[in-house]
C-alpha cells in the first residue's frame, strides 16, 4: 500500500471519515461506500487500529455522567509552558489541553459536576507551579460539537446494564454485539436493542477519533468572539461554517469560543475573516494550537495504561 508522509492514503481517509460519522458502521456497508471488498476494508480498519492512528470509541454525553458545568481557560505562565500544560492534562477534569501560539501559551477545557466544583478545578489550575494568570469563560450552551448532540438527552437514565454497555464501548466502540452480550450478560438481541436506544437517544455516540493532520486538516485555530447587543443568530451563523468544528456560547471575557479545523493557513484565514464579518460580531481574538497535549472525552471510564492521550 503506497502511503504518503502522514501514514494514510486517500482510501484510508475515506474510511476514517465514514467511521467519524458512524463508528459502528458495518464492514459490508463501509466496503460499498469506499469501493473495496469487505475483507480489504476490514484489514485497513484493523491496521489503523493496531497502529494507534485510529480509535473507535463511545463518547458519553457529559450530562449522563453527572457533568453539568464546563468552561474554557487560557493560561499565562512564568517560564516554560509545556510543564504547566502537562500538569493540567493530569487533572481528570481536563479533557482538552493544548500548547498555543497566541497571547496565552496554554489553553484547556475543564468539566465538573456543577459550578462550585468547576470553580474548585479552576482554583486548582491557578495554584499550579508556573501558572501566572487564568482567564476563564464558562460555557452556557454548546452550539456545535463534533462528537455529541449539543443538547443533553431527555428522559434517559442509564441503568446498571446500560452503564456496563457504555463502559465496554468506551474501550472499543466496534465490539460486536455478540461479544458485548457475553460481557454484560444479555442476549445479543437485547444487547443490540439497548445499544441502539442509547445511541438514538443521544446518551452516547460511537465515533472514530484520529488526529486532524492525518486527514489533511493539520491547522487548528481557536477563537473567541465578542458580540454586539443585537447579535441574534450570530452563533448559529458561525457554527454553519464547515471549518468551524466546535462552538460554545459562554460567560466571561468572550461570548463565543470555538475551533477552526482546516487544511491550510489560507483556509484558516478565510474562515476567520468570515467570522469577523458575520452580522453581530464586534471583535475576534484567535490563536493557533501548536501541540495537542490531551484530548480525551471518555472521562467516565479509566482507560487502562492511559490517563491522557492526544486525540487518539
Amino acid at each position: 500500500m503506497d502511503l504518503d508522509g502522514t501514514g494514510l492514503d486517500d482510501i484510508d481517509r475515506e474510511v476514517v471519515r465514514e467511521l467519524q460519522a458512524d463508528g459502528r458502521l458495518q464492514y459490508e456497508t463501509l466496503a460499498q461506500r469506499v469501493g473495496l471488498s469487505r475483507p480489504a476494508v476490514r484489514a485497513r480498519v484493523q491496521r489503523l487500529l493496531d497502529s494507534g492512528a485510529l480509535r473507535v470509541v463511545a463518547i458519553v454525553h457529559p450530562a449522563v455522567q453527572g457533568i453539568t458545568a464546563s468552561g474554557h481557560v487560557s493560561i499565562d505562565v512564568r517560564g516554560e509552558a509545556a510543564p504547566v500544560a502537562r500538569a493540567i492534562a493530569a487533572l481528570p477534569q481536563a479533557p482538552f489541553v493544548t500548547l498555543t501560539a497566541g497571547r496565552r501559551p496554554v489553553v484547556a477545557e475543564l468539566r465538573a459536576a456543577d459550578f462550585p466544583a468547576l470553580t474548585e478545578v479552576m482554583d486548582t489550575v491557578r495554584s499550579l507551579p508556573g501558572v501566572q494568570e487564568v482567564q476563564a469563560q464558562v460555557y452556557t450552551r454548546v452550539v456545535k460539537d463534533p462528537y455529541l448532540m449539543p443538547a443533553a438527552p431527555a428522559d434517559v437514565t442509564p441503568d446498571e446494564v446500560d452503564q456496563r454497555l457504555l463502559d465496554e464501548l468506551q474501550l472499543d466502540g466496534r465490539l460486536p454485539f455478540a461479544d458485548l452480550a457475553e460481557r454484560v450478560g444479555l442476549s445479543p438481541g437485547a444487547t443490540r436493542a439497548r445499544t441502539l436506544r442509547l445511541m438514538d437517544s443521544g446518551v452516547a455516540r460511537v465515533v472514530a477519533l484520529v488526529r486532524p493532520e492525518l486527514l489533511g486538516l493539520g491547522f487548528l485555530c481557536g477563537f473567541a468572539v465578542r458580540l454586539d447587543g443585537t447579535a441574534s443568530g450570530a452563533a448559529e451563523r458561525i457554527a454553519a461554517s464547515p471549518r468551524v468544528s466546535y462552538l460554545s456560547a459562554c460567560m466571561g471575557s468572550a461570548d463565543l469560543v470555538g475551533t477552526v479545523t482546516a487544511e491550510s493557513l489560507d483556509a484558516v484565514t478565510r474562515t476567520l475573516e468570515s467570522i469577523r464579518t458575520c452580522a453581530g460580531v464586534r471583535s475576534l481574538e484567535s490563536w493557533f494550537h501548536l501541540e495537542l497535549v490531551k484530548e480525551r472525552y471518555d472521562l467516565g471510564r479509566k482507560v487502562p495504561g492511559d490517563a491522557s492521550a492526544g486525540l487518539p
